[in-house]
């Protein structure tokens, strides 16, 4: 690409497109964009110079050099007509960061879960080390402020999508596999062995003198890592493998680990985001980094001063000794794992729960409701489905209340609507209880209104 180049990004508000926006933007290129609102992240863009519309019109891609599209976009979306009309270069957004990430050393980050925690992981350590990565993040990483920046380095950090095959676009030096789970299942035919075999492929595309980190707690990964010609790093917690993380102590919203290599124990880890699940994250980030020229003790150090992603077990407030955190955990297996992180906290754990999208509800019904057992007490929202997707008929958030009172947790309520949620709880909720509210949906904004409600309770009561 040249940098004089004017790119323009249809659906630019997104984490994923702004991120590459901003890159483009901090790289020199001439960046303008459109979606159907502003928010935070066009603002931020616009700050740095970009030109950003709101809605769409096809006059907004007369004089572009290349269109980028998410795949939230439709094919009958005007800019996207006109760009193909005028014989302007289409894009898919991973085709766009396959631009940046396979002409550099690409560290790419795929997984059904974790991709987004391990990636900010990596790449605050390494920005926290001076090594200046270029990073890409489906997220905002706390500790960086930021979910991308254009660095000075080989190294460029990004999620690799599994969910609609688009991580087979990439053609990292390193390839970091936290695990694999049937899920996403209707862009592979409804085959998990499509999947699987997409994994493959993905780490077939590893460069000649790279390197394929895998999570070898996983079965899936253990079946298809021999198929690589890369050369292979495994972590684990629970079997032997390169690295181990062994005499894991969990303490409140510390955990303390060591790492083991072969027979040598490398030094201690402590990290301030809760659970085992973040124990394997951080192993993979300290490979990650050790392969990339960092000794332990600036990997260590790096990983004790991550906070997190946002969205993330991200910690809203606390107010009267209630602790309320959201997180993102939409699957039922995230959705244990995050939970099962919370027990160490010792606190009474108030779930608030919003399924996202029709079709996910209906295919893992039976399993969201056996997810819940552990928490003391749930309330379930209304589905969060996007616009376009239709009901299906007995697929309700009233019938999975019911469901889970009845497969795990008696002390499960429904709540139609935020509001209905945000009243039950502030009528519930004692000091000591953790409130965590998760979905991939807009249930965090319950979260930071149940801040706000405390934060105004808390100074009525001390004036009275």
């Amino acid at each position: 690409m040249n940098q004089q180049e004017h790119v323009h990004f249809i659906g630019i508000g997104g984490y994923g497109m702004s991120a590459i926006a901003r890159v483009l933007l901090e790289m020199g290129y001439r960046v303008t964009g459109s979606d159907v609102a502003s928010n935070k992240l066009t603002e931020g863009l616009a700050d740095r110079g970009a030109e950003i519309h709101r809605g769409h019109d096809s006059s907004l891609v007369h004089g572009a050099d290349r269109v980028v599209y998410s795949s939230s976009i439709p094919e009958s979306n005007v800019e996207l007509e006109e760009a193909r009309r005028e014989g302007i270069p289409v894009l898919h957004r991973s085709q766009m960061l396959a631009v940046l990430l396979n002409h550099k050393k690409g560290i790419a980050v795929a997984g059904a879960h974790g991709k987004t925690t391990t990636s900010s992981m990596i790449a605050q350590t390494m920005e926290e080390s001076g090594v200046d990565p270029t990073y890409v993040i489906g997220g905002e990483v706390v500790g960086l402020g930021s979910n991308a920046k254009a660095g000075q380095s080989d190294y460029v950090v990004a999620e690799a999508d599994e969910s609609d095959g688009t991580f087979l676009e990439y053609h990292p030096h390193m390839a970091v596999v936290t695990n694999i789970e049937p899920d996403h299942l209707e862009n592979y035919d409804g085959e998990f062995d499509n999947l699987k075999k997409a994994y493959r492929q993905f780490l077939r595309q590893v460069k000649d003198d790279g390197v394929a980190v895998l999570g070898w707690d996983d079965a899936y990964l253990r079946e298809i890592a021999s198929e690589t010609e890369a050369r292979v790093i495994t972590y684990a917690l629970d079997r032997k493998a390169d690295y181990n993380a062994v005499n894991i102590r969990q303490q409140l919203n510390r955990v303390h680990f060591d790492v083991q290599r072969g027979e040598d124990i490398l030094g201690e880890v402590t990290i301030c985001v809760p659970g085992r699940h973040n124990v394997a994250n951080a192993l993979a980030t300290l490979i990650v980094c050790l392969e990339s020229g960092l000794d332990f003790e600036q990997a260590a150090r790096g990983l004790y001063r991550f906070q997190g992603a946002k969205r993330r077990f991200q910690v809203i407030g606390e107010v009267d000794d209630i602790l309320v955190v959201d997180d993102y955990a939409h699957h039922p297996t995230e959705i244990r794992t995050t939970i099962n992180g919370l027990k160490a906290m010792e606190r009474r754990i108030v779930a608030v729960f919003q399924p996202q999208r029709y079709s996910r509800t209906h295919l893992l019904m039976e399993e969201f409701s056996r997810s819940f057992g552990e928490v003391d007490e749930l309330v379930i929202t209304s589905i969060y489905s996007p616009p376009g997707e239709a009901p299906i008929e007995g697929v309700t958030s009233e019938r999975l209340a019911e469901m889970t009172r009845a497969n795990c947790n008696p002390h499960t309520y429904f709540c139609d609507t935020k509001e209905d949620v945000e009243n039950y709880l502030i009528d519930r909720i004692q000091p000591g209880d953790l409130v965590i509210t998760m979905g991939a949906g807009d249930i965090w904004r319950v979260a930071h209104n149940l801040v706000s409600a405390l934060e105004k309770r808390k100074k009525v009561n001390k004036s009275l």
